[in-house]
């Protein structure tokens, strides 16, 4: 089944609030195998006038994930999530996610397109402080597998 199109443009209600702590990101900057001290050190991170812990850059995923299964399991979008490939994905930060950040995740459908008969969902989450600065804007590309023949 083909991914209905008139979903372009369609925001999702705004997430919970997630709070950053500092052993999330010491976790997920281990298990990435990040080494850099501004991830574990609040000393090291401050040094660079930052006000506590910043995360590794793709920790946005983390926050953003609640907010994209919404997308994703949207019964009326149409996605078949046993077919889904995770194509792309990207971020454009407008300052990194620091420990004690309290952000919410706005989602939308920034487009659907076919291709070589697979459908092609393009997300954009902007994940902003409870307060309103906007911190990163994360864009995800699944890709639905077309029903073989």
């Amino acid at each position: 089944m083909a991914l209905n199109a008139d979903f372009i443009g369609r925001e999702y209600p705004v997430s919970a609030p997630y709070l950053v702590g500092r052993e999330k990101i010491r976790e997920f900057a281990r298990a990435i195998g990040e080494a850099n001290l501004v991830f574990f050190d609040c000393v090291a991170a401050r040094a660079l006038g930052y006000p506590d812990l910043i995360a590794p850059p793709t920790f946005a995923t983390v926050v953003a994930m609640e907010s994209s299964h919404v997308v994703m399991f949207d019964p009326d979008l149409g996605l078949d999530f046993t077919r889904v490939v995770h194509a792309e994905q990207s971020y454009a930060y407008a300052r990194p996610i620091c420990a004690g950040d309290e952000l919410i995740v706005s989602t939308m459908i920034d487009n659907i397109r076919t291709v070589a008969g697979n459908d092609m969902l393009t997300t954009k989450a902007s994940i902003d402080t409870v307060n309103g600065e906007h911190v990163v804007t994360a864009t995800s590309v699944l890709v639905s597998r077309g029903v073989d023949s």
